[in-house]
């Protein structure tokens, strides 16, 4: 376990999570900010990438268990990602749609954002979201991050703006755009 709340727990994904992945990145609703939902090839490469993190950062996308259940209904965690010709720390989140609006996916950012500042002590981090993805831009506010600036990326042949909203260490972000 890399981390735990009231509801939930967070641990590394493993090749036994595949069925559960598919079960969230070949959602079509859920995967609308991605372009569509994803093959089974493209999934086992998210794994197979979360499962590369882990080995080079000692982070990466994490299984979000719910204790209740003892099932993983989602993944949040801390990836290095690219963003207008450096790299950022990002904290991302993805839950099965059958979980949104619970609070689960806030309350997975809130301590992924904890574990960067106090573990990886880290001055700043961010979540990058697709301009049209508003849930995802509320779990970023309400885990206290406001929109810095705005960047247009190039996936699965479409160009897509994206926002990132950022936090700093014991600092509040005045928003520039």
């Amino acid at each position: 376990m890399i981390l735990e709340t009231e509801r939930l727990y967070l641990r590394e994904l493993n090749q036994a999570d595949f069925h559960s992945l598919c079960r969230i990145l070949q959602d079509e609703d859920t995967m609308y900010a991605y372009e569509g939902a994803f093959s089974d090839h493209e999934v086992q490469e998210w794994l197979d990438r979360q499962i590369s993190r882990y080995q080079k950062w000692n982070f990466g996308l994490w299984a979000v268990i719910l204790k209740e259940t003892d099932g993983m209904i989602g993944q949040c965690g801390l990836t290095m990602q690219p963003w207008k010709g450096d790299e950022v720390l990002e904290i991302g989140y993805l839950f099965e749609r059958a979980h949104w609006h619970k609070g689960y996916a806030i309350e997975a950012a809130k301590a992924c954002k904890k574990y960067a500042f106090e573990i990886l002590k880290a001055d700043e981090v961010c979540s990058i979201i697709r301009n049209t993805n508003t849930a995802s831009q509320n779990v970023a506010i309400r885990n206290g991050m406001a929109k810095l600036d705005t960047w247009t990326k190039h996936y699965r042949g479409v160009d897509m703006p994206h926002d990132r909203y950022v936090i700093r260490r014991g600092k509040n972000i005045c928003p520039s755009v």
